[in-house]
């Protein structure tokens, strides 16, 4: 199906995918709609016009920026088709936050919505349900738990109303593609808020979940204020002496280190974290390189979430960050690229990235332009890239 859908494509005939959801006498209806006080803002009323134009579910992706409100999109949808879904998202501390939005914004009762994460393996109670999980526990193709078997053998074995897919950029990797084609889903919405790859795979989500339904234009959004304006900087900072001659001699892989551990790049680094928290700013510090992050982290004694923090503790640590007034800075490696919801985010600083891809740096972006609990005018969130002079970082 997947190569006949390909070489459509190929031939400009591509396939459109619609379900009928409405005449679906064979699934059980799904009890979801939204509150009463859930409102729509019009930008996400009208990418929803164009998945259900003709009183049918059309199969695509709709793009939306980080902090334009993706996630309700997601769930309107759902209240529409009100069919079973499954909902995949690529870390387990989305799963927690996409399980509670659900429960903010829709009528779905907590029984209604199962878990499949390493951690959780919970059913829902009924016909219909909502289930929430990772890309990765869907498409791990090695031997799994007895427990883990049977929750799969539950998502493959009957219909969902509609997948939903979420930051649906990081879908084409060859691990992902199988989960598409495992598990049958009537319609397919991929919701991300960059369509940009490093590689050429982009391409397939055409054929994989569907067209660009909607694309949203972030200087609109930002002009209607409904996400931030944003003022982006490079900052140079000098190699010192000591470092920059270690740099020149150093051959190995350490060289990354070297620059990324410049002491002119910490400082600058304390000071825009200085003078951002006197602001009264929320402070996210991206650091991709695990040991430069937790020495940094620890040098200020800020928390820090990477690969390794256990579950339990990055969620303490995000819920301190948005509740407790005196926690403004909070150290994340390449885990809070995606998916990681901190609205209360205004400033953003970014000590290394993986020679930074566009699709990395336009997520990293989007952690700050949510238009929340802000009032002043002018630039109202900050993006700063820290940089070492004179090395590969430039």
């Amino acid at each position: 199906y997947e190569d006949v859908r390909k070489r459509c494509n190929e031939i400009d005939y591509p396939v459109i995918e619609e379900y009928d959801f409405r005449n679906d006498r064979r699934n059980a209806d799904l009890n979801i709609d939204l509150k009463p006080a859930t409102t729509i803002r019009p930008y996400q009323e009208k990418s929803l016009s164009k998945m259900f134009g003709n009183g049918r579910a059309r199969s695509g992706i709709i793009v939306l920026p980080c902090g334009a409100g993706k996630t309700l999109v997601g769930i309107t949808a759902a209240c529409t088709i009100k069919k079973s879904i499954i909902c995949l998202c690529n870390s387990t501390v989305s799963v927690m936050q996409w399980k509670q939005q659900f429960l903010q914004w829709s009528t779905i009762k907590e029984e209604q919505i199962a878990i499949f994460t390493s951690d959780t393996k919970v059913r829902f109670q009924g016909e219909a349900g909502l289930v929430i999980s990772t890309f990765t526990m869907v498409a791990n193709t090695r031997k799994r738990s007895h427990e883990a078997q049977q929750m799969l053998d539950f998502l493959e074995g009957r219909e969902w109303g509609m997948m939903l897919l979420d930051e649906v950029h990081v879908m084409p990797a060859m691990m992902f593609r199988n989960v598409v084609a495992r598990i049958a889903a009537h319609s397919k919405l991929g919701l991300t808020a960059t369509l940009v790859r490093e590689d050429n795979k982009i391409d397939d989500l055409n054929f994989l979940i569907g067209p660009k339904l909607y694309e949203a234009n972030w200087m609109d959004l930002a002009n209607k204020g409904h996400i931030a304006t944003v003022q982006c900087a490079e900052v140079w900072c000098e190699m010192t002496p000591e470092f920059y001659k270690a740099y020149l001699e150093e051959q190995t892989r350490k060289k990354l280190l070297i620059y990324v551990m410049n002491p002119n790049k910490f400082r600058a680094c304390e000071y825009l974290i200085r003078f951002h928290t006197a602001r009264g700013d929320k402070i996210i510090v991206f650091v991709d390189n695990v040991f430069a992050l937790v020495t940094y982290a620890n040098t200020l004694n800020m928390p820090y979430i990477f690969g390794d923090t256990p579950q339990r503790e990055r969620m303490a640590i995000l819920k301190k960050f948005q509740n407790d007034p005196q926690s403004n800075t909070v150290f994340l490696s390449k885990v809070g690229d995606t998916s990681i919801d901190l609205p209360e985010a205004t400033c953003l600083i970014q000590v290394s990235s993986h020679y930074g891809s566009r699709r990395q740096e336009a997520q990293r972006l989007g952690r700050i332009l949510r238009a929340k609990r802000r009032v002043d005018e002018g630039f109202n969130a900050f993006f700063y890239s820290l940089v070492s002079k004179d090395t590969h970082e430039m």
